[in-house]
């Protein structure tokens, strides 16, 4: 089996948070976590993953801070902590991203809707400090020397 890269060295945020989140099973588990799941059984139910490799992947989410387990009855839950909550712009993104360019025009897709008026939510813009949106174009990156 080929050993996994591991980035929690970098001195990038982006490789680092790829790090405890990047593989597809952590975010569609962070995303189930947001539409409600709590239970290893429903996590199962809803991405049909292994049990070994959901296994796997909840006690790092939790062994990261993403998830915490709590008791519940005989069993326990797993609840975003606020480290977790914090992922929802992100899972945001990425599922406005989708609706963009992942489906066909008119292809039937979920949908996240504001709770209070049932709309779909803007798109994420990302603005400077000053309030002006601003593209990759208007960013630059300072590395660490």
């Amino acid at each position: 089996m080929v050993k996994r890269t591991r980035f929690d060295g970098e001195s990038c945020p982006v490789a680092r948070s790829v790090d405890v989140v990047g593989d597809w099973w952590s975010l569609l588990i962070v995303r189930d976590a947001f539409d409600g799941s709590r239970r290893f059984g429903d996590f199962q139910r809803s991405l049909g993953v292994a049990k070994n490799i959901l296994s796997a992947r909840l006690r790092s989410l939790v062994d990261n801070g993403i998830l915490e387990t709590v008791p519940a009855g005989a069993r326990h839950e797993y609840v975003l902590t606020a480290k977790g909550e914090a992922l929802f712009p992100v899972v945001v993104a990425l599922r406005q991203w989708g609706e963009a360019f992942a489906f066909d025009p008119g292809e039937p897709h979920s949908q996240l809707l504001d709770r209070r008026d049932q709309q779909p939510l803007r798109p994420l813009e990302v603005h400077a400090a000053d309030g002006r949106m601003v593209t990759a174009a208007d960013t630059e990156v300072r590395k660490v020397d």
